[in-house]
């Protein structure tokens, strides 16, 4: 009897572990054409990159300018140069710059040396100080970039002497930015259709966006000059433009 129930034992064991190792070698097969049907749908995508670019003119100038004054002494030059700058900002207001539109940017003092002669022997004395020199400078912001030429010509009368840089710039460029992301995406879509066709593919789902870096215009600096003879000052801020480049990866069939 006992050796009847272990025969038993055994005849059921076999059977069972032989339908395991069946439904082993129906299941594997099938995980594996799955992962290689994700692995080919996976590898089956395009990337290109896009651009986009927007041009546009500025609508807004920083002005520096302001006045450079000499004197024997610290006091002498510091004094010349606060009249100076005092009608400068009264001239200002004058023209309606508001003031939170005027702000100082720079402001020195320091001496002023005279070589002396180099000897026949190649010798030479110290430098000596002759006098004194004090800079005073504000940033103007304007608005009116029409008014621009006329304000130059106000600050010269004023009493400027120097004009450090103008900078033309765009004072909100990111609603322009957006119109280069927008084209930059648009590019790139034509793009994946172009290959698409080519290929004999067809295009699926965007995948992924991702953005190269886009360029906000850089000031338009107009050269330093010495301001001299009273005149109507001739300006043109021209154009700037605005990039955006985008990649997109997209799926294809």
């Amino acid at each position: 009897m006992p050796s009847t129930l272990g025969l038993n034992k055994r005849s059921l064991a076999g059977p069972a572990l032989a339908l395991g190792l069946s439904l082993g070698a129906l299941v594997a097969p099938a995980f594996i054409g799955a992962a290689h049907a994700a692995e080919d749908t996976a590898k089956r995508t395009m990337t290109l990159t896009g651009t986009g670019e927007i041009s546009a003119r500025p609508d807004i100038a920083y002005l520096d300018s302001g006045v450079v004054s000499e004197g024997k002494t610290a006091a002498e030059a510091l004094a010349a140069n606060t009249k100076a700058m005092t009608e400068i900002f009264s001239g200002l207001e004058a023209m309606k710059i508001a003031k939170d539109d005027i702000r100082t940017s720079q402001f020195s003092v320091h001496p002023v040396y005279t070589q002396p002669p180099v000897r026949p022997d190649g010798t030479q004395d110290p430098a000596v100080i002759r006098g004194y020199q004090v800079a005073n400078q504000v940033t103007v912001t304007v608005r009116d970039l029409d008014a621009l030429g006329s304000i130059l010509d106000k600050l010269v009368q004023l009493g400027s002497n120097r004009v450090d840089s103008i900078r033309f710039e765009i004072e909100n460029p990111e609603p322009l930015l957006d119109k280069a992301r927008e084209a930059a995406v648009a590019d790139a879509l034509r793009k994946a259709k172009i290959y698409a066709r080519a290929s004999g593919t067809a295009l699926g789902a965007i995948l992924s966006i991702s953005e190269g870096g886009s360029s906000s215009p850089q000031p338009m600096y107009m050269k330093a000059m010495a301001m001299r003879d009273s005149a109507p000052v001739p300006m043109a801020a021209g154009t700037q433009r605005l990039s955006s480049n985008v990649s997109l990866t997209i799926g294809i069939e």
